[in-house]
């Protein structure tokens, strides 16, 4: 069975709804905020889909594991972010269940990813043997 690109991964997709969903609740945060927790909160939320990234372009089973680990990670932060933005006030839990929605989605798939590598779609392709050539005509 042929790899699929990152791009066509179920996760991997989810991943970029998150991310621009944070660039969106980003512009509703205070104008203080534009370099701190808010860039913070883009630079983990573009780094989901870009482990998922590396990790399915990667050839080695152990560094596609250890991307979405890292993948995982990222997530993790990304809530934990959200939930200070709602503490102090500068979202609403109503303005970010879309993007908890997400990372629960995601963190589902990478978490079944993760516990079932050896499923040959989820697995980095192996090259094909070369045919030998037709003889002429």
């Amino acid at each position: 069975m042929q790899t699929k690109k990152h791009e066509d991964l179920i996760v991997w997709q989810k991943a970029i709804e998150l991310a621009t969903e944070v660039y969106r609740l980003s512009g509703m945060m205070p104008g203080g905020e534009t370099h701190t927790l808010t860039d913070q909160m883009k630079k983990t939320a573009v780094s989901i889909p870009s482990s998922i990234a590396q990790g399915q372009d990667s050839s080695l089973t152990k560094e596609y594991l250890r991307r979405l680990h890292s993948a995982k990670g990222s997530k993790s932060k990304l809530e934990t972010q959200l939930l200070i933005c709602v503490r102090l006030k500068y979202l609403t839990v109503i303005e970010i269940e879309t993007a908890q929605a997400l990372l629960s989605e995601i963190g589902r798939i990478l978490d079944s990813i993760i516990s079932e590598p050896a499923i040959a779609h989820w697995q980095p392709a192996k090259p094909l043997a070369k045919l030998p050539a037709a003889p002429p005509a």
